[in-house]
């Protein structure tokens, strides 16, 4: 093969692969937490993290399209940092953070599929939420945390963004070097007459707060990662509800807990805990695409870790407590699947009507 060839095959390859969203993730997450690391206030990081996460929106888009669907994210991280950041501030009681919990996940499942934003599920809005509700916030420090977020959220943003100038600056190489945009997805407000949006909002609502409940009950330490958990199983609401593809998020997020605990373990300064979240999030943008429980491998130690940069803890504790709650989690999501697919199968819920947003065809 000559080398002409063998260079355009190459660039193939990387544009299927979508290796230049990924980076644009990876750097979306490393500047902000390398900043806060070098200036000594890490204990700001958990707040950077969760803006950054708006670079994982806007996958394949035209920048017509993602301008509408990776502000939609922007808000919604913002929304959920915010509210964390307030509930914790306020100390406010279980039950409070519970309906903040099912009301946030009602608007973010409708926003996501009214404004053709993918993926469509609630899950980084959720753990933005409960990690900043379990944060201290006694020192008047709520709005520097909060705008924080911001920045990092308007950075990533403009990385997003910033494929527009780049491929006018250099038109004529646009075919051989950028991929191709081909995901389309317009405002359709008739999503929220479709009633597998609303299946959608009550499994993922009902799956939070009984996996939240339960975990408090048995006593686990750390009880927002099994309704974390919970969440990152169900598919969004114009998948299919298959055993497999749950089962498939299940093993993804305890293989994830594994890998974390081997990264971890060696308890590794806080640069390389930076180091850490960008190449999880570069994986997690690779593959979320492609299969969402492959994904989960590299989602669920990009969230633990963000968790542990925020408040470190007792690794063999921590590590014991996210093993517990994610089956907890999981098993809680993998019965609201279930019942869901029951529906299905006793045709209580109408065929796709077509007015949701795509969604990736695989798990």
């Amino acid at each position: 093969m000559s080398p002409e060839r063998s260079l355009g095959a190459g660039l193939r390859r990387l544009r299927t692969l979508d290796v230049e969203v990924a980076l644009r993730a990876a750097v979306a997450a490393a500047v902000p937490l390398g900043l806060l690391v070098a200036l000594g206030l890490t204990e700001y990081a958990a707040y950077a993290a969760f803006g950054a996460m708006t670079a994982i929106f806007g996958r394949s888009e035209p920048y017509r399209t993602r301008l509408r669907t990776v502000t939609t994210a922007a808000a919604v991280q913002l929304a959920a940092t915010g509210l964390g950041i307030l509930l914790a501030a306020m100390h406010a009681p279980v039950a409070v953070v519970a309906l903040a919990l099912a009301v946030l996940v009602t608007a973010v499942i409708v926003a996501f599929n009214v404004f053709g934003v993918t993926p469509s599920g609630p899950l980084f809005a959720v753990f933005g939420l409960l990690v900043c509700a379990a944060q201290p916030v006694d020192d008047g420090t709520a709005w520097l945390r909060w705008g924080v977020a911001w920045a990092a959220a308007a950075f990533a943003w403009l990385l997003a963004m910033s494929g527009w100038l780049l491929r006018r600056a250099a038109p004529g190489r646009t075919a051989a070097v950028f991929r191709d945009l081909p995901r389309r997805t317009s405002m359709r407000a008739e999503a929220m007459r479709d009633a597998r949006l609303w299946v959608n909002v009550a499994q993922n609502v009902v799956a939070a707060l009984v996996a939240g409940a339960l975990a408090l009950v048995v006593g686990l330490g750390h009880p927002y990662w099994a309704v974390v958990s919970a969440v990152a199983v169900i598919p969004p609401a114009r998948a299919a509800h298959t055993a497999q593809r749950a089962v498939h998020r299940v093993v993804g997020t305890l293989v994830g807990v594994l890998v974390t605990a081997v990264l971890l373990w060696p308890d590794p300064p806080v640069w390389v805990l930076v180091v850490i979240i960008a190449v999880c999030q570069f994986g997690a943008e690779l593959l979320v695409g492609r299969h969402y429980g492959a994904a989960l491998v590299f989602v669920t130690p990009l969230a633990l870790t963000v968790a542990h940069l925020a408040s470190p803890a007792p690794l063999v504790g921590l590590l014991a407590d996210r093993v517990l709650e994610t089956v907890l989690g999981a098993a809680v999501g993998l019965l609201a699947v279930l019942a869901a697919k029951r529906l299905a199968e006793a045709d209580r819920l109408p065929p796709p009507s077509g007015v949701m947003p795509s969604v990736p065809p695989r798990a």
